[in-house]
Formats: structure tokens, C-alpha cells, sequence
């Protein structure tokens, strides 16, 4: 059965990662980013869906948080294959730098845009550039971690990095819900201020993170390279497109500002609830990992994950009892973190350090699509089926997704030990 070698276990790994200062340095940077980054999306959100309910229908307005995803999807696209290329050839800590800086820029020209109240196409705009930057910051951040670390305390610095992110995504929504019902302006201002914070920590990093270089090759033959290599290895690429088919359709955040405000009538800091609840449940199973890492039977563990998650969906979507929303959004949040944790562990352990970029990248548009992609196609189907209608379809999706995917990849259906 596919395998990759075990590292050894020490139960000192946890202190032996906290210890080491250009760790400790780059965790804390990509906690403050995202904490940023999951606030200022709440902000967005709600912003743009006010705004448009002003003049528009519920379907109308939905189909317009919709474009927004999809904003920040069309660069992730374009720029991928160029953006891995990019990491595996320059400084990676430089290239996050200049990420955080970008989107400090992006979060100040939101704050303008809301406080002078134009209208919704330059966020549309603004969305595009913090797309471009995400484009090149995800790749460098994943193929830089590693970096950092040997490899024996790899399988827990991923999963503390998925902690740390997690708490970041209940802490952001929730941030952002209070800041936007005061202001707008507030909430963007203060993602500012952490984008800065996580340049500054990115910057403090002391280590040599330059990539490991092979034999100079030109740009084109470097992509043509790390796309066969993903092509090749049909573990990799079953868990990485499970969770792009599975999430595209089975994503019920992009219309979680319907939900809030029509469907439950929980208001804007409802709205940060309900945002926040997948991120509990990713917390929560995160932080077993952390200690008890998946070691058995792991690809049929993400499958029955994957299942569960477009099981949840379909509650969530029928749902009019908040505490159950919330439930269902909490156990989709825990399922989704059994998939992220596989894939980041294939594509961080098994991939050579050369060749991390390119893989991230691919990885990166990947989860891009899952994301804010499925974010415009539940904004589509709302339009024909209501919002309640496109988050059953998405929930009924991702379970045949799963079905597909197990008979399609026999390699991940077997897979056994992960770590």
C-alpha cells in the first residue's frame, strides 16, 4: 500500500517546535495573517450584501457576494504555474514579505473605498489584487515551513500550523462581525494593521530559505516539471482534486451572509457565528492531531471525512434551528481538517524541497477553487434554485464527489500509513 516513511516520535516534538525562534517567528505570522484574513472576509462579505440588497433581490445580491470569490479566483488561476515556478527559484521568505506588504496595501484601499461609499466594483478590484498576492503568499508560506523544521518533527508542525490557523479562523470571523457592525471602515483598518504585524515577523526570520536548486533549466521546462511530477503521483494528486471537487460544490460559506440575515435572521454578529463554527470544528480536531497524527488507513479516513463533510452540508442546508446550524457548520469544519491535514502532509513530506513550490502552487489553486470559486458557483445555483437549494446541491455534490473519487483513485482508497 502507498506509505511514506515514518520520522521518529518524540514526545518532546511540541516544546522542541515552540523553541526554535524562525519557526516560532513564521507560525506567528501566518496566525496574524489569517486571523486578517478571516476578518476582513467577514467584512467584505457583509458589505457587499448590504449594499447590493439595497438595490437587488436575495438571489440578485447573493450572486453578487458570489462574484466577489470569484475575484479572487480568476488571478489565483492565471498566476499559479508562474507563482510556483517563482518560489522554487527565489528567496521564499522575501516573497511572503512582499505578499503581506501587498495585501496591507489591499485592506487600506477597502477602507478608502467604504469610507468615501462607491460602489461595488472596486472591491471587485481590490479583490482581484489580494487574489494575485494569494496567488504567490500561499506557495511560499507552504514550501517555506518546512524549511524551518527537520523532517522527524514535520507531521506536527503541520498540524500545529493547522491549529494555529484554526484558531486564527474563529478568532477572524468573529473579530470581523464586531468591527463591521461598527464600522466597515474599523474592520479593514485593523487588517491592516495585522497584515503589517505578519510582514514584520516574516522579516525577523533568520534562516537561509532560499530553494534548493537543480540543474538550471528555463521557466517553462521548471513548470513542465513539477506538473508531471504532481501527474505522476496519484496519491497526491486524488487527495488534492477530492478536496477541490468536494469543497466546490459543498462550500455553504460564500452564502452564509443569506443565511444569516434571511434565512435564520441572526444578524450581522450571527453572521460571525456561523462563520466561525467550521472553524471550531477544525480547531477542535486540529488540535488532536497535533498529539495523535493520522497513521492507519488514512486514505479511507479522508474519504469517509469528505463524506461526512457533504453529509453536514445538506443539515446545515435544511436547518432552521440555529444551535443545529451551528452544529452541522462545526462538524463540516472538523471533516474538512481530516482532508487538510492529508494533503498538506503528501504534498510537504513526499515532495522533494526543489520541487515544493510548484506542487504548493497547484495545491494552492486547488484549494483556491474549493474556496473562493465554490463561493460563485453557490452564488450561480442560487439564482436558479434559492439559496437553501444550492447548498442542498452543493451537500448532495460532495458526497458523489466522494463515491467518484474512491473508485477513481485506487491509490488513495488503500493508502495506509500517512506519517
Amino acid at each position: 500500500m502507498p506509505a511514506i516513511a515514518d520520522p521518529s516520535d518524540s514526545t518532546d516534538d511540541s516544546a522542541s517546535l515552540l523553541t526554535r525562534r524562525p519557526y516560532a517567528l513564521f507560525l506567528t505570522g501566518r496566525f496574524l495573517g489569517t486571523l486578517a484574513t478571516g476578518s476582513q472576509s467577514i467584512v467584505i462579505a457583509w458589505e457587499v450584501y448590504e449594499v447590493a440588497r439595497g438595490t437587488m433581490s436575495v438571489a440578485e445580491a447573493a450572486f453578487a457576494v458570489g462574484m466577489i470569490g470569484l475575484a479572487q479566483f480568476l488571478p489565483l488561476f492565471a498566476l499559479t504555474l508562474l507563482a510556483g515556478e517563482t518560489v522554487d527559484r527565489h528567496d521564499r521568505r522575501r516573497i511572503l514579505v512582499l505578499c503581506y506588504l501587498t495585501q496591507v496595501l489591499t485592506s487600506a484601499g477597502l477602507a478608502a473605498r467604504s469610507s468615501l461609499g462607491s460602489g461595488l466594483w472596486p472591491i471587485v478590484a481590490l479583490a482581484a489584487l489580494f487574489g494575485s498576492s494569494r496567488a504567490f503568499s500561499q506557495p511560499a508560506a507552504s514550501a517555506l515551513g518546512p524549511m524551518l523544521v527537520p523532517l522527524r518533527l514535520l507531521p506536527r508542525a503541520i498540524a500545529t500550523n493547522s491549529l494555529a490557523a484554526q484558531l486564527a479562523s474563529i478568532l477572524g470571523p468573529a473579530l470581523g462581525g464586531l468591527l463591521c457592525a461598527v464600522s466597515p471602515v474599523l474592520g479593514y483598518a485593523v487588517s491592516a494593521g495585522l497584515y503589517a504585524a505578519a510582514a514584520v515577523c516574516a522579516l525577523l526570520i533568520r534562516a537561509d530559505t532560499r530553494p534548493t536548486l537543480g540543474p538550471a533549466r528555463s521557466r517553462a521546462a521548471q513548470i513542465r516539471e513539477g506538473l508531471e511530477y504532481l501527474w505522476g503521483n496519484k496519491l497526491v494528486l486524488g487527495a488534492i482534486s477530492l478536496d477541490l471537487f468536494a469543497v466546490l460544490l459543498g462550500g455553504a460559506t460564500g452564502l452564509l451572509p443569506v443565511f444569516a440575515r434571511d434565512v435564520l435572521g441572526v444578524g450581522a454578529l450571527g453572521f460571525g457565528v456561523l462563520r466561525a463554527a467550521p472553524a471550531v470544528g477544525a480547531l477542535l480536531v486540529a488540535g488532536y492531531l497535533a498529539h495523535r497524527p493520522i497513521r492507519t488507513l488514512v486514505g479511507m479516513k479522508m474519504l469517509l471525512a469528505v463524506g461526512l463533510f457533504g453529509l453536514m452540508t445538506l443539515v446545515f442546508a435544511y436547518s432552521r434551528w440555529v444551535p443545529l446550524s451551528v452544529f452541522a457548520l462545526a462538524v463540516l469544519g472538523g471533516a474538512d481538517m481530516v482532508s487538510v491535514f492529508t494533503r498538506q502532509s503528501l504534498v510537504q513530506i513526499a515532495t522533494p524541497d526543489g520541487m515544493r513550490g510548484r506542487v504548493s502552487a497547484v495545491s494552492t489553486l486547488f484549494i483556491g477553487a474549493s474556496n473562493e470559486l465554490g463561493e460563485f458557483e453557490s452564488g450561480v445555483v442560487a439564482r436558479l434554485l434559492g439559496p437553501v437549494g444550492s447548498v442542498a446541491f452543493g451537500g448532495a455534490g460532495a458526497m458523489a464527489v466522494t463515491a467518484v473519487w474512491a473508485w477513481l483513485f485506487p491509490p488513495l482508497r488503500t493508502a495506509d500509513r500517512l506519517a
